[in-house]
């Protein structure tokens, strides 16, 4: 932590200027995303069926399990994250590391939870601009819900065939 930066308690390091920066590109985003559907005339809807916003919400939770917890996405996070032991699923659980920046985007690829606002923000642009192609994304990413849930299932059942 540099001299200059604020401490969240005695004793702590964390991020608080990285965290800061981190929703500041967030809020910009979503600002940028805003002005130019306003310029270009993007008429939202009113509305947002309930069932979209399940989709929606689906999409979310399994693209941030992917993006935070997959073996095979570990190295958009290896520059910010190191890891501390596999989990299960073939899910892998990974520590923030370094200081400042670095550690925010650590804690936030890190953090499924983190992630899912993100993700989500991501997703409703992409619904307001496009929504069947939204809704297509979204359908896929519910789908390998279904399908984890399947997989646990069948190893449950031959988990207690064996028993």
């Amino acid at each position: 932590m540099t001299d200059g930066e604020q401490r969240y308690d005695d004793g702590d390091d964390t991020p608080l200027r990285g965290y800061a920066t981190l929703a500041t590109t967030f809020v910009a985003g979503a600002g940028v995303f805003a002005l130019t559907a306003w310029r270009r005339g993007l008429r939202l809807p009113d509305t947002v069926p309930t069932w979209d916003v399940a989709l929606l919400g689906t999409a979310t939770f399994k693209a941030s399990r992917l993006l935070t917890k997959d073996k095979v996405t570990s190295f958009l996070r290896a520059p910010f994250t190191r890891r501390e032991r596999e989990g299960e699923g073939s899910e892998v659980m990974d520590a923030p590391r370094g200081t400042g920046l670095r550690r925010a985007v650590g804690d936030l690829v890190s953090c499924p939870f983190c992630t899912s606002t993100w993700v989500a923000g991501g997703l409703v642009g992409t619904y307001a601009v496009a929504p069947r192609a939204a809704r297509l994304v979204c359908a896929g990413l519910s789908a390998v819900v279904v399908s984890d849930w399947l997989q646990y299932a069948w190893s449950a059942t031959e988990q207690k065939a064996e028993q």
